[in-house]
């Protein structure tokens, strides 16, 4: 089979929740979906790597195939279309279940079609700096990957980092190509300098390369519980729309467990015959897993700081600040983490980046929500914000895209009243519909059956003061959603 008969399939892990980078980062807005400082944000960028492989390669590029959360369906569609991408699909997890699960989704969902792609599986929330260096090594793996075998790609590391795992080389099978010896752990300071001094170490990045059925056979192996739980919930799936949804059921079933444990691992042990292959990447590649990664991968002034936002910076240096609400004000410090957001504010050491999710897990055993969502929720239609709230009352600012439309409701508990600050909405109120322009109003009272639009080609901005008994979100009844969801989604 010659290279002009190998159909590259990207596959895009966007599962995780990226705990490590609060207040920022949150389960409902992880860090994938965040620009970060850059011009597109870390899954668009994910997306985009591929596009620069050379027509002369003689590989035919797919396009990518993302799993995602289902939660975050619409933010995936929209930042895709956002650069003028389309996915091959969009396949949705009903829960988090790891690596493994998830890219044994993506390869039943590669061979739908009776093909076998190279499947060259990333991670959505890294980031490479060097493009030219990144295709080049993906262009050496190609022919390994098409003879069966299996890839991941190991960073050349440049300080003993203890946030990483690591894959201790093997023998060299040809040349830059090593077997792959085992996977380690992430390591403590002395073990992590031992790891770098030696040289046969690199950092584990998350990128794997292998085919398809390859994958499929492996997990059939390794990990059978796990084939045929996640096999299940995709044959007992259902397309909606852009979407393909997994059967819940059949999905919470399967065990939670990583690639490299599930399979890499046990496959480094294996004398069976297929090799598993390391190539090393020196492409200026992060994770972005902690502050303390996105300080040393970001450019810094003459001070060593890092900084975004309204910031007065007096006599600091060695910092990252970042203020996304308000003017954000230092005096006489070094080496410190401060992120301002409109709900929280982080003030950490540099050097405990690594344990800020500490904060998250004692949020979530407190029963807040400060780790679940960011004061601007993001729903398909746009977004919302609240403005203000009292015992009986709460003001939002809703912004609706072009085109979109909130679903056809009733709520049992309060009244609404909407005044558009810029736009034009359509109103459904009962059997009334009608357009609302800018700095005109209307009142929606209790138990309406209501809907608002937005038939221009400007984002409408609507100012909403709700009124009643309770005003949780999940007092909503709908009637009609172009959007397929149910209860408060």
């Amino acid at each position: 089979m010659s290279q002009s008969d190998i159909s590259l399939q990207p596959v895009i892990l966007s599962g995780g929740s990226g705990t490590r980078l609060w207040p920022l980062s949150r389960q409902a807005y992880p860090k994938q979906f965040h620009h970060l400082g850059f011009e597109t944000t870390l899954l668009q960028q994910t997306a985009q790597r591929l596009l620069t492989l050379p027509e002369d390669n003689s590989c035919h590029l797919l396009d990518p195939l993302v799993v995602c959360n289902e939660d975050h369906r619409y933010m995936v569609a929209e930042q895709l279309r956002q650069i003028d991408m389309s996915a091959a699909a969009i396949q949705l997890e009903p829960q988090a279940r790891n690596t493994a699960p998830a890219l044994t989704l993506a390869a039943l969902r590669a061979l739908k079609d009776g093909q076998d792609p190279i499947l060259l599986v990333m991670p959505a929330d890294h980031l490479i700096a060097d493009q030219t260096q990144f295709i080049d090594t993906i262009g050496k793996a190609l022919t390994s990957a098409e003879k069966g075998q299996v890839i991941t790609f190991g960073i050349v590391p440049d300080s003993p980092q203890t946030g990483f795992g690591y894959i201790q080389l093997g023998e060299q099978s040809k040349p830059g190509i090593h077997k792959l010896k085992c996977f380690v752990e992430k390591p403590d300071q002395a073990t992590a300098q031992h790891y770098l001094d030696s040289g046969d170490y690199l950092w584990n990045s998350g990128l794997f390369m292998l085919r398809a059925s390859v994958w499929l056979t492996l997990i059939e192996r390794y990990r059978p519980a796990i084939a045929k739980a996640v096999k299940e919930a995709f044959q007992a799936g259902i397309s909606d729309g852009d979407f393909c949804r997994a059967d819940q059921q059949h999905f919470a079933d399967c065990s939670s467990e990583s690639i490299d444990n599930a399979v890499m691992e046990p496959l480094s042990q294996d004398s069976r015959g297929l090799a598993a292959l390391v190539l090393p990447l020196d492409a200026g590649w992060s994770d972005i897993g902690a502050w303390s990664s996105f300080w040393e991968a970001r450019p810094h002034n003459e001070d060593g700081n890092v900084e975004s936002g309204d910031i007065i910076a007096i006599d600091t240096s060695n910092s990252l600040l970042m203020a996304q609400q308000r003017m954000l004000a230092t005096l006489g410090v070094d080496n410190l983490i401060v992120v301002e957001t409109a709900d929280a504010v982080l003030v950490a050491d540099r050097s405990r980046a690594q344990d800020v999710k500490k904060i998250t897990r004692h949020l979530q055993s407190e029963q807040r929500h400060e780790h679940v969502s960011h004061q601007r929720v993001y729903r398909p239609w746009g977004n919302f914000e609240p403005i203000d709230e009292g015992s009986r009352y709460q003001v939002k600012r809703l912004r609706v895209k072009p085109g979109a439309s909130l679903s056809l409701q009733m709520h049992h508990h309060r009244a609404e009243h909407w005044i558009v600050v810029s736009g034009t909405a359509r109103v459904t109120c009962n059997e009334k519909v009608f357009l609302l322009s800018e700095n005109e109003s209307t009142y929606i009272p209790l138990g309406s059956r209501h809907r608002l639009e937005n038939p221009g080609s400007l984002t409408l901005e609507i100012i909403e003061v709700q009124s009643g008994a309770y005003l949780g979100e999940d007092d909503i009844v709908r009637f009609e959603d172009i959007y397929n969801r149910s209860g408060c989604d």
